[in-house]
C-alpha cells in the first residue's frame, strides 16, 4: 500500500515523464558538447553545384531547387552527374577551414530534395560514387579528416523530400507543390510508406554504419512522415550510435533541438535551439551570387544567437569543383581571427538575465547584400535575418563572469547601463578579451563605463570584455 508521499513522490514522476514526452526528447549528457560548441558549419553539396544556378543557358528557378521549378525530368537532371567530377575537393582543407573560423561541427548534405545521395549507397545507385566519373566517396574522407582534427560531424538528409522516388509526395505550400511532378504526376498513388522502407531506412542505416562515429543527424523537410515512422526512425539512430544527436524535423516531437531557418528568435530560448543561415543568398553554390554578408554581420549573429541560447551553423556551398568559394574562405578567416581572441565567452557560455543592451547616441548603418528582390521562391531564398549594423552590447555568462560584447561602436568610451551598481551588481575587474593590458573602467549607478579600443580599417568591430563579479 503507497503512503502519501509515495502517492506525490509517483504522481511526481508521473507529470515529469509526461513533461519530457511532451517537449523535445533530450538526453544531457549527449548534449552536452553541442551545447558547448555554439557554432557550426553547413555544407550544401550536390549535383546541383556543378551548374551553379544556370540552366539550358539561363539563371535556373529556384537556384539549388532548380530541378523541380524548371520542370525537369529525372533523366535530364541526371546527366548532370556525367560532368560532376570534384577534382578539387580537398577534406582536409576543409574541415581546418572551419575549424579556424572556430567552428565545432561540419554538418554536410548527405542527400538533398534531388534525392542524389553524395555517398557510397549501396540500396540506391542515385549516388557520387556510382554515377559521376568522380567514383569515389567523398564522405568517408571528410568524416575521416573531422576526426582526425577533433571536429564534431552531421549529415543532413532530405527526409520527406526526394525527387528521384515515385513515392514522395509533399503538402507544401499547397498538394505537390515540392514534389516531383515531371516524372510521377499522381500525387494520390504515391505511398510514404514504400519509400521510407526502401529507401530512407536502409540510407540513414549505411550513414550510420560505414564511418565510424556519427555526432549528428540533421533532417530537412519531413513533410509527410508519420509519428510512428518518426518514432522507428529515431530508434533505429539510437540503436546504432546511441550518443548521435538528432534535430527536431525528424518530426513529431523526437529530435533533440529545434532548428529555425533563415531567422533569429525574437528572445531567450530554454529549449536548445539552432539557426541555420546562409553567408550569401543561397544554399548551395550559385556563381552569380557574390554578395556576401561582411564578417561583422556574421559574427553580430553568432553573438545574437549565443546571447539567446542557440547556436549558429553557417553555411556555405561549395563549387562543383569542391572547393570552398574564396568569398566564404576570405570572411570564415576574418571571423576565425576575431574568434582567437575573443571566444573565451562564447563556448561553454550560458545566456544572462539580459541579453543585449542598445548603445545610445550611435548611428544605426545598413549591411547592403544584394538587391531586396522579392523571390517567391521562399525555399530558395528566404533570408529574414536583419542587415542593420546597431551599436549594441551582447552579453553571456561563464564561470560567474559576465561577458560583454560591445558591437560597432566607436566611441572612446562606452557606458553599459546594464552592468550599473544600482542593478545590485558589483564588479571585481574587467578584462578585455585576448588581451593582459590594464583597462580604464569605473562603474557607478549609471552604468560601467570602460575605455573603447580604436579598430584596424579591416578588423571586426567588436570587443568582448570579461567582467568579474565580486
Amino acid at each position: 500500500m503507497k503512503t502519501a508521499f509515495s502517492r506525490n513522490f509517483y504522481c511526481t514522476l508521473g507529470l515529469i515523464s509526461v513533461l519530457v514526452t511532451n517537449s523535445i526528447a533530450q538526453s544531457p549528457d549527449k548534449m552536452d558538447w553541442w551545447k558547448d560548441a555554439k557554432f557550426g558549419m553547413f555544407m550544401h553539396w550536390g549535383l546541383y553545384s556543378q551548374t551553379a544556378g544556370y540552366w539550358d543557358g539561363h539563371k535556373a528557378k529556384g537556384n539549388e531547387h532548380f530541378m523541380i521549378h524548371e520542370k525537369i525530368s529525372l533523366k535530364e537532371y541526371g546527366k548532370i552527374a556525367d560532368d560532376f567530377n570534384p577534382i578539387n575537393f580537398d577534406a582536409e582543407k576543409w574541415v581546418l577551414t572551419a575549424k579556424e573560423a572556430g567552428m565545432k561541427y561540419i554538418i554536410i548534405t548527405s542527400k538533398h530534395h534531388d534525392g542524389f545521395a553524395m555517398f557510397d549507397s549501396p540500396s540506391n545507385d542515385y549516388n557520387i560514387k556510382t554515377q559521376t566519373a568522380y567514383a569515389k566517396d567523398p564522405m568517408k574522407e571528410l568524416v575521416a579528416a573531422c576526426h582526425k582534427h577533433d571536429m564534431k560531424f552531421g549529415f543532413y538528409y532530405s527526409l520527406g523530400r526526394d525527387w528521384e522516388d515515385p513515392d514522395v509526395a509533399t503538402n507544401w505550400p499547397h498538394k505537390g507543390g515540392r514534389s516531383n511532378l515531371v516524372d510521377y504526376p499522381n500525387e494520390d498513388i504515391k505511398v510514404f510508406s514504400r519509400y521510407f522502407e526502401r529507401k530512407v531506412k536502409p540510407q540513414v542505416k549505411e550513414l550510420l554504419t560505414q564511418y565510424g562515429k556519427i555526432d549528428v543527424i540533421w533532417f530537412d523537410t519531413p513533410e509527410l512522415i508519420s509519428p510512428e515512422e518518426s518514432k522507428e526512425l529515431r530508434e533505429i539512430i539510437l540503436n546504432i550510435q546511441p550518443h548521435c544527436i538528432i534535430n527536431s524535423r525528424i518530426k513529431h516531437g523526437f529530435g533533440d533541438y529545434k532548428v529555425t531557418e533563415q531567422e533569429i528568435v525574437e528572445g531567450l530560448e530554454v529549449e536548445p535551439w539552432e539557426a541555420c543561415i546562409t553567408m550569401g543568398k543561397n544554399w548551395g553554390y550559385i556563381e552569380y551570387d557574390t554578395i556576401y554578408k561582411s564578417s561583422e554581420l556574421m559574427t553580430r549573429q553568432l553573438l545574437e544567437i549565443v546571447s539567446k541560447g542557440g547556436n549558429l551553423l553557417l553555411n556555405n556551398g561549395p563549387t562543383g569543383k569542391g572547393e570552398i568559394t574564396e568569398l566564404a574562405q576570405e570572411r570564415l578567416a576574418k571571423i576565425g581571427a576575431w574568434m582567437k581572441q575573443n571566444s573565451e565567452g562564447i563556448y561553454g557560455s550560458t545566456p544572462w538575465k539580459i541579453q543585449n543592451e542598445l548603445l545610445s547616441n550611435a548611428k544605426k548603418t545598413k549591411v547592403v547584400q544584394g538587391e531586396d528582390d522579392k523571390n517567391t521562391l521562399k525555399d530558395a531564398v528566404n533570408d529574414a535575418t536583419s542587415k542593420e549594423i546597431i551599436p549594441e552590447v551582447q552579453f553571456t555568462l561563464k564561470n560567474n563572469n559576465i561577458y560583454a560584447y560591445v558591437c560597432s561602436y566607436h566611441q572612446e568610451q562606452v557606458l553599459i547601463k546594464s552592468l550599473a551598481l544600482k542593478n545590485k551588481i558589483k564588479i571585481k575587474a574587467v578584462t578585455p578579451l585576448g588581451s593582459q593590458k590594464k583597462l580604464a573602467w569605473i562603474q557607478n549607478n549609471e552604468g560601467l563605463q570602460i575605455d573603447m579600443p580604436a579598430y584596424a580599417e579591416n578588423e571586426i568591430s567588436i570587443t568582448g570584455f570579461r567582467v568579474e563579479l565580486k
